[in-house]
């Protein structure tokens, strides 16, 4: 049989098997018997949600489809959306697991600043971001939020990299002109405000097809001075396509010394929506320690936040009451927040999202919560699957692209295994199930398989990461294809 080289993927595709769909923070589908139609631009084009193996030749046939290459899934093999990480720092990942013992501002001091200043060097940040850039998608991030250093040219690095290993991600290079090391620091408003523009034509150029954009990204408000962040919040009125993504009320120190530097705005969040940078487009990285008003205004701004559980335990700076947001209407993806969180993966991050939310359930009065709202209580697995997939799109505005499976998206998908070829001690295969080894899985069997990959998988169980329809990455190099 002829078989699809990692590269391909701009022909039309036909995959039939168990698929999961994320439906909205409370559901999803799990179908076992599903076809599906990738056309040769990368989108969906049909799905048909219960197909019988007998009738998969006359499902085709009746679509137009049987003479297209069909992948069938193997017994332990699942179809499920793309990661969506709503909030990460590429030149940290070189740091991961050093400096656990600091809370945020040292560790920024002694542990992250030295390192980003290296990619002043081109040469180190491009060997850096070949490797940086195939770990996240091959930890199953087909969409990503990165965070630059201040550099303009190894920022545009990063983006020629992303987008030549065909990633959907947003780019963005750090404003930061003040409260920053000397070795590590825009000199001047005006220097910032053009390497910006610049790095925002420079994406704009790039070759298609082009999943790459930019992103305003002043570091957070300790970096940046009154007339830095208007220039900013000028450029996002100019251009409302731009996103802008910030951090907000991360740890305790930092919202003291917010609040000491900028004296006439009422909180952290009106610091960015009096200088114009708070709307549809702008994601808040931890969002911690919010007062009321400020939820209210991110809601009013229709704002979104990046949950990033990893770091905020690793760096003690919090659990951000995710539920309490939720409950308020505020859109919320995940974010891994390398290199304060210590893996590139958004299933550690989903593993450490559930954590919080029962370390909150734990420490609520109310014992026993309405059902229908999210405040106090643990997270389902539905719950943390639209963080990680629908729900981050959502945050990124980009939900009716992707997320989740529907005609006319984008299919940016994970293909899953949880079979003990795959070399992962610490989940038990499908295969080894004594009692489920009929070639189709009931739902509930199903349903089973994503719980244990969302609690004990790891990069060896992602077998292919597709983005707009191409394969791009994950633990396999050929899959064989049947005609």
């Amino acid at each position: 049989m002829p078989s699809e080289t990692q590269t391909v993927s701009h022909g039309p595709l036909v995959i039939y098997g168990p698929i999961v769909n994320p439906r909205s923070i409370s559901s999803f589908q799990a179908l076992p018997r599903c076809l599906l139609l990738v056309g040769a631009l990368g989108e969906i084009v049909w799905i048909e949600e219960d197909v019988q193996e007998s009738a998969v030749d006359e499902v085709l046939t009746l679509n137009g489809s049987l003479d297209l290459p069909l992948i069938r899934l193997r017994h332990g093999e699942f179809i499920l959306p793309g990661f969506v990480d709503t909030h990460t720092h590429a030149p940290q990942v070189p740091n991961i697991g050093s400096g656990q013992q600091y809370e945020l501002l040292d560790w920024l001091e002694k542990i992250t600043f030295p390192m980003e200043a290296r990619f002043a060097d081109v040469d180190f940040a491009r060997r850096a971001y070949e490797v940086i850039v195939k770990r996240f998608i091959n930890s199953g991030t087909t969409t990503c939020c990165y965070y630059g250093t201040l550099h303009l040219e190894a920022t545009k690095i990063l983006a020629e990299i992303i987008n030549d290993c065909g990633q959907r991600a947003f780019v963005g290079k750090c404003n930061m002109d003040r409260n920053s090391p000397d070795y590590y620091v825009e000199r001047s408003v005006s220097d910032s405000i053009n390497e910006t523009c610049a790095l925002i034509a420079y994406i704009r150029s790039l070759p298609p097809p082009r999943l790459v954009e930019p992103v305003l990204t002043p570091r957070f408000a300790i970096a940046c001075t009154d007339e830095l962040l208007y220039k900013l919040g000028d450029m996002a009125r100019a251009d409302p396509s731009l996103p802008i993504q910030t951090h907000i009320s991360e740890n305790k120190e930092e919202v003291r010394k917010t609040l000491e530097l900028f004296p006439n705005a009422t909180s952290y969040a009106d610091v960015y929506n009096s200088h114009g940078l708070l709307g549809p487009r702008t994601i808040l990285g931890h969002a911690i320690y919010l007062e009321e008003d400020e939820i209210a205004l991110i809601k009013e701004r229709n704002a979104g936040v990046s949950h990033c559980p990893t770091s905020n335990f690793n760096l003690r700076s919090g659990v951000c009451p995710v539920g309490k947001l939720i409950d308020r209407g505020i859109k919320v993806g995940l974010g891994t927040d390398v290199s304060g969180g210590f893996s590139p993966s958004i299933l550690s991050t989903i593993q450490h999202a559930s954590f919080a939310s029962k370390i909150l359930a734990m420490q609520s009065p109310d014992a026993s919560p309405p059902a229908s709202t999210y405040e106090g209580r643990q997270f389902s697995v539905a719950a943390l699957l639209h963080l990680a997939t629908l729900g981050g799109a959502q945050v990124c505005g980009l939900e009716d692209c992707v997320g989740s499976f529907a005609p006319g998206k984008a299919f940016d998908a994970l293909l899953v295994s949880v079979c003990s070829d795959t070399g992962n001690p610490a989940l038990w295969g499908a295969d080894l199930d004594k009692k489920a080894q009929a070639e189709v899985p009931r739902v509930e069997e199903l349903e089973m398989w994503l719980e244990r990959f969302l609690f004990t998988g790891d990069d060896r169980n992602i077998r292919r990461v597709y983005v707009h329809g191409r394969w791009i990455g994950g633990a396999d190099s050929t899959h064989e294809v049947q005609e």
